[in-house]
C-alpha cells in the first residue's frame, strides 16, 4: 500500500469517525430527555468508534505490515464496541424508563407520553412556567 492511499484511508476513516462522535456529542445538548440522549449517542459508539479503530488498523498495516494479531485485535475491538454499544444503550434506556424519568412531550411518536405516577412533567418552554436560575 503506497503512502498516499494509506494516508487518505486513515484520514477518511479517522475524520469521519471523529466527526460522528463530535456531532453526536453536540446533538446531546439539543435533546430534552434521557431517552433521546441515549438514542443520539448510540450511533457514535456503534459506528464512530469502530471507524476510528479501522483507521488505526489501516495505519498499523501501513507502518508495520500485515499481522494476524493486529487483525484479530481490530476485529475484536470493533465487535466489542458494537456489542457494548447496543447492550449499554438498551440497559440505560430501561433504567431511565423504570426510574420514572419523564419523556419530553414533543417527542413523536411518544408511546411513553404519560409520565409514571408521582412524576411531574413540566414544559420548560411554556410561558406560564416560572423561570428558575440566573
Amino acid at each position: 500500500m503506497n503512502d498516499a492511499v494509506a494516508t487518505t484511508l486513515v484520514g477518511v476513516f479517522g475524520i469521519s469517525g471523529s466527526l460522528l462522535m463530535l456531532f453526536s456529542a453536540l446533538a446531546m445538548f439539543r435533546v430534552r430527555d434521557a431517552l433521546s440522549r441515549i438514542n443520539v449517542f448510540s450511533p457514535a459508539t456503534g459506528l464512530g468508534m469502530p471507524l476510528i479503530v479501522v483507521a488505526v488498523y489501516v495505519y498499523d498495516i501501513h507502518s508495520e505490515g500485515f499481522s494476524w494479531g493486529s487483525l484479530l485485535m481490530a476485529a475484536a475491538a470493533v465487535l466489542c464496541l458494537i456489542i457494548v454499544s447496543s447492550v449499554g444503550s438498551n440497559t440505560l434506556s430501561r433504567a431511565s424508563v423504570l426510574s420514572g424519568q419523564p419523556v419530553y412531550r414533543k417527542t413523536a411518536p411518544n408511546r411513553l407520553a404519560r409520565p409514571p405516577a408521582g412524576v411531574v412533567d413540566d414544559d420548560p418552554d411554556s410561558p406560564d412556567q416560572p423561570r428558575t436560575g440566573a
